[in-house]
């Protein structure tokens, strides 16, 4: 909200536009601009204070975090932006728009993510299962349930609902394989990669090794910018294996439940990238972090310039 202030200064009168922005870690900063004269619609200046907002933000997220090879301050100018832009997005959006958007998102996100594991059902099929219940009769009932229950998930993920812990992540993997598999929990037996030499880690060692990679985001979410959390912790994710199924679909929902937990956009891996996708996972697995990461903020970038922003520049 940006209102009209004025102060005196030696016997002349100063008019002022103020607002004032709350950064990530709760504290307030308050944006001015003089003006000459009394605006007749503040609105007019939104543009000059939105500025000023993704300005504050772009060096809070430096000073917070730092930059690296990966992300440099150009880079994290450009996705703070996006995540104020986001922000904005959401605010001003009426509840039965919001609802579309994300309609949207998770129709687009469920058939891009499964496309990714092999199902072989379309956008429009997908759309049908999720709002109309509806599918073939010789549709494969897996991929059915696969996209009915992605639903279900995402619309938890999307309110937050999903923390980065053994309880959320059990539970998200559960109710992905809902009518799928009747396993729950961890794996009990080892999962071998067709095609892949890398050894995922055996049964016994899942929960030690998940705890780590729990207490690795915790140490970390803090101190490094949450896309590159994301980014590595989807492939350390990855590598360990957890599940005796469904790991794919779980770690690219982690990476997203860690982007809008600490307030940016979801992203969504298109299954044109599939062979660029497991090439960087393939790296990871060498400790080699920075193809996915690289790889992840495009993709980031890529969703909400092709995604949201192209919604409402329809509304």
């Amino acid at each position: 909200m940006v209102h009209i202030s004025e102060k005196t200064i030696n016997g002349k009168k100063y008019r002022y536009l103020v607002s004032s922005v709350r950064l990530p870690d709760g504290s307030i900063k308050k944006m001015s601009k003089i003006v000459k004269s009394k605006p007749r619609n503040t609105k007019n200046y939104s543009g000059y204070f939105l500025q000023k907002e993704k300005e504050l933000n772009k060096n809070w997220a430096l000073k917070k975090f730092g930059t690296n090879k990966i992300l440099g301050e150009e880079e994290i100018g450009k996705i703070e932006s996006i995540r104020i832009d986001y922000k904005h997005i959401i605010k001003k959006l009426g509840k039965e728009q919001t609802k579309d958007l994300f309609d949207r998102f998770i129709v687009n996100f469920t058939y891009e993510s499964n496309a990714l594991e092999g199902n072989s059902l379309t956008l429009k099929d997908v759309a049908i299962v999720i709002f109309d219940k509806r599918y073939s009769k010789d549709s494969d009932l897996r991929e059915i349930y696969e996209t009915r229950n992605s639903r279900s998930v995402l619309d938890l993920l999307l309110r937050k609902k999903f923390r980065i812990s053994h309880e959320s992540i059990i539970r998200m993997h559960k109710m992905l394989m809902k009518d799928i598999d009747t396993r729950s929990g961890y794996k009990k037996i080892p999962n071998f990669l067709l095609g892949k030499r890398l050894q995922t880690t055996p049964p016994e060692k899942v929960y030690f090794e998940m705890t780590k990679l729990i207490e690795w985001y915790e140490e970390n979410i803090e101190k490094m910018h949450p896309i590159l959390v994301a980014s590595i912790f989807h492939s350390k994710f990855e590598k360990i294996h957890p599940f005796e199924d469904g790991n794919g679909r779980v770690g690219r929902f982690l990476v997203n439940a860690i982007l809008v937990n600490n307030g940016y956009p979801p992203l969504i891996v298109r299954r044109t990238s599939r062979t660029a996708y497991f090439t960087c996972l393939e790296a990871a697995d060498n400790n080699h972090y920075d193809k996915i990461e690289r790889f992840l903020i495009e993709k980031f970038k890529n969703t909400y310039k092709n995604f949201f922003e192209v919604y409402v520049k329809y509304i």
